[in-house]
């Protein structure tokens, strides 16, 4: 393939490397130290190197440019690991509600850079997911920071996640980036996590640049997406030059995108008839990057060093590396600087700079120096945490920094004491547990650890069911076996009224068929929320609620059982208000073992009469332990799912019918988060998820009973 490039109004073909979508005049290789391109692609998309540039931990870059004004010599090469001035650096955040694109996004910008030339990750799809929980559940979990060469800048990316529960990892990287783009799915328009994540950007005065995805898709609707964006935007009294914002229309998953709606037709009709997308690529998005977006600010030469540390990184070499962006100053490798604890500026540690890197798409860049703007990762402070200043050594008074929205709902971490306890983990004592959590909360500032320091026991506060059972889906593979509660709402007392209590209330959005409509509003209603909005978004019918999160917890499988599994349910945290009220019971009593032994087909067969089995013929139970549900409301029923059919040397006049049993589904953590009680508990093994009382004995469950407790008073903040 041959690139045309423009120069001084002649057209002068030259064989550049010039990938399959990328733009006539967007090409980034990567190179060796001296001056060589690249062989050219194949139609295949697939990129070969030279021999001698394969495998380059620290690769440089080149960024060709193909406007008029362009030089006729060889454009200027970007040494990503040379500290550039900062103007010609951008550091922009992308944040949007769950699945609108912001991964692939991200993904197309780095392929198409040139950013991943040369790795294994040029064939993969959303590279920047590399958590193993990731790639599994689809979402981001964790914020990325990655960087890429265009038109000599370089331009500093975030991926932050798109859930409400990981909310605050957007809270904590909007200190390290100086304008965000908002991707909106074009269909769907703004979402609850969209409110969320705009709110906290133009909150910090970020101006947003606007991408508005997937704009290829039949039941798209951008110019309605952006009256709507625009109405968000106005009752969140955006400023005017904030109101002002550019759009840009996008493919990210074809990998183009235009200023022109117009445009983004033809390329729409060209991607499905050819699958070419005809000279469209990213391009649009990143000459408005560099022209919207403004240059970091701050002092580099005569100002001490000084970097606010918003994350924390594990390297199997260098040990703790602390990412952030540099406030003032330089910082060189050798270098000598202190940790100051957040707020207090008290000095934690002091040490030297052994490593100084950045990240250019899966790579890290190895630097001699940085300076005010340049967002990095430093070691040779291995005390240092979140929210820390790490700062030349006569600097006395750390940065200020943002702190988070508080956590909404707690669980209790403890030791399994099951029957079963220390078959298949290895991490079995409550000071290993202890140890893990804390070690979380360190990187995790969305998470807060509460030990009394009076029983084995751990409070862990958190955002949402997702977050938590991500906690411990992630501690189960590392070989722990845990003991954990349902979760709880932390209530609060009014600060202008001692007696009134508040409690966290959220906003979800539920887009579902018509006729699914009814049993949602009635479902809702019974769990104290209130109906904002009634709308119809393409062919389902779009609600908005404001409900305690009370009221949420435990739903989410039931709105699948009654939408069928089409609905669409996102929800944001909205605000602390007045307490609602006690909730109606939505859930039946359970079957409990009163045996410890094995379950077997002879007794589940008279049992699963009485209700849903949650075991299966050959499953261990033991006294305490739930192995089903009744059908009928009233009180928890004993059962013996061990009981085996008693041989005798008594001929029968015929052979036993042959026993059927309803096949039984493995709990998922978050299922049985959302179904257990708050008398019950879920243990957590490497293989397994069982529930159970919190209270194996029976008698001992019979006296408590009675002397229950508010969980108001139990669990105000």
């Amino acid at each position: 393939m041959r690139s045309l490039i423009r120069i001084a109004g002649r057209r002068m073909t030259r064989p550049v490397a010039a990938p399959v979508g990328y733009g006539r005049s967007f090409i980034s290789t990567v190179t060796t130290a001296a001056p060589q391109l690249p062989p050219m692609l194949p139609r295949t998309g697939k990129m070969t190197l030279p021999t001698k540039a394969r495998g380059i931990p620290a690769p440089g870059m080149r960024a060709y440019s193909a406007s008029a004004e362009a030089k006729a010599s060889q454009p200027e090469a970007v040494n990503l690991g040379a500290m550039l001035p900062m103007d010609r650096i951008r550091n922009i955040g992308i944040i949007a509600h769950v699945d609108h694109g912001k991964t692939t996004l991200v993904d197309c910008l780095l392929k198409q850079s040139g950013a991943l030339s040369g790795s294994t990750a040029m064939q993969e799809t959303r590279v920047m997911d590399s958590n193993a929980l990731e790639k599994e559940r689809g979402i981001t979990i964790l914020s990325k920071v990655t960087s890429l060469a265009y038109k000599d800048h370089r331009i500093n990316i975030v991926d932050t996640p798109g859930h409400a529960d990981f909310g605050g990892e957007v809270e904590r990287i909007l200190s390290m980036v100086d304008s965000v783009v908002l991707v909106v799915d074009a269909t769907e328009g703004p979402m609850a996590q969209t409110k969320f994540v705009l709110t906290k950007a133009l909150a910090r005065g970020l101006n947003p640049l606007v991408v508005l995805n997937k704009v290829d898709r039949p039941a798209s609707r951008p110019d309605e997406v952006d009256s709507e964006l625009l109405e968000l935007f106005m009752a969140l009294e955006a400023s005017d030059t904030q109101t002002g914002y550019e759009i840009i229309y996008a493919s990210a998953k074809e990998g183009w995108c235009t200023k022109d709606l117009e445009e983004a037709a033809r390329l729409t009709e060209a991607t499905k008839t050819g699958g070419a997308t005809k000279g469209g690529s990213m391009e649009p998005l990143l000459d408005a990057i560099i022209q919207s977006a403004p240059a970091p600010k701050g002092q580099r030469e005569g100002a001490p060093f000084s970097m606010l540390v918003t994350q924390l990184e594990a390297n199997p070499y260098l040990g703790k590396c602390a990412l952030g962006r540099i406030s003032s100053g330089i910082v060189r490798v050798g270098d000598k600087v202190r940790v100051l604890e957040p707020g207090t500026g008290v000095v934690r540690e002091e040490g030297k700079v052994t490593k100084l890197f950045l990240r250019s798409g899966v790579q890290q860049v190895e630097m001699a120096q940085a300076g005010a703007g340049d967002v990095v990762s430093i070691s040779g402070v291995p005390t240092v945490g979140v929210n820390a200043t790490v700062a030349a050594i006569d600097v006395a008074e750390p940065l200020a920094f943002v702190p988070v929205d508080p956590p909404t709902i707690s669980v209790t971490f403890s030791v399994n004491d099951s029957p079963l306890a220390g078959r298949e983990g290895s991490q079995l004592t409550s000071g290993m547990i202890r140890t893990r959590l804390q070690r979380e909360a360190e990187t995790n500032v969305a998470l807060q650890i509460v030990d009394d320091g009076k029983s084995e026991a751990l409070e862990v506060r958190g955002r949402g069911e997702l977050q938590l059972s991500v906690l411990i889906e992630t501690m189960r593979r590392e070989g722990f076996e845990l003991s954990v509660t349902p979760p709880r709402v932390l209530f609060r007392r009014d600060p202008n009224d001692k007696k009134a209590i508040l409690e966290p209330f959220e906003e979800i959005t539920i887009d579902v068929d018509h006729d699914c409509s009814g049993i949602v509003i009635e479902k809702l209603t019974k769990r104290k929320g209130e109906m904002k909005s009634f709308s119809d978004v393409a062919d389902k019918a779009r609600m908005v609620f404001h409900i305690p999160t009370r009221g949420l917890l435990g739903y989410m499988s039931e709105f699948k059982n009654d939408t069928h599994g089409s609905g669409v349910i996102n929800h944001a945290f909205l605000r602390f208000d007045a307490y609602a009220g006690a909730l109606e019971k939505t859930r039946k009593s359970g079957m409990i073992s009163m045996v410890l032994g094995t379950a077997t087909s002879y007794a589940l067969n008279m049992i699963e009469s009485r209700g849903q089995l949650f075991v299966r013929n050959g499953d261990d139970v033991y006294p305490g332990m739930i192995v089903g549900e009744i059908s009928k409301d009233g009180n928890d029923l004993e059962v013996n799912p061990a009981k085996a059919k008693q041989l005798t040397n008594i001929r029968a006049a015929g052979k036993d019918d042959a026993i059927r049993l309803v096949p039984v589904k493995p709990w998922t953590l978050e299922e049985a988060i959302a179904y257990i009680n708050p008398d019950e508990a879920i243990e957590v093994t490497p293989t397994k998820v069982r529930l159970r009382k919190q209270i194996l004995d029976a008698n001992k469950r019979k006296q408590l009973s009675r002397k229950r407790v508010s969980d108001i008073d139990d669990f105000l903040d």
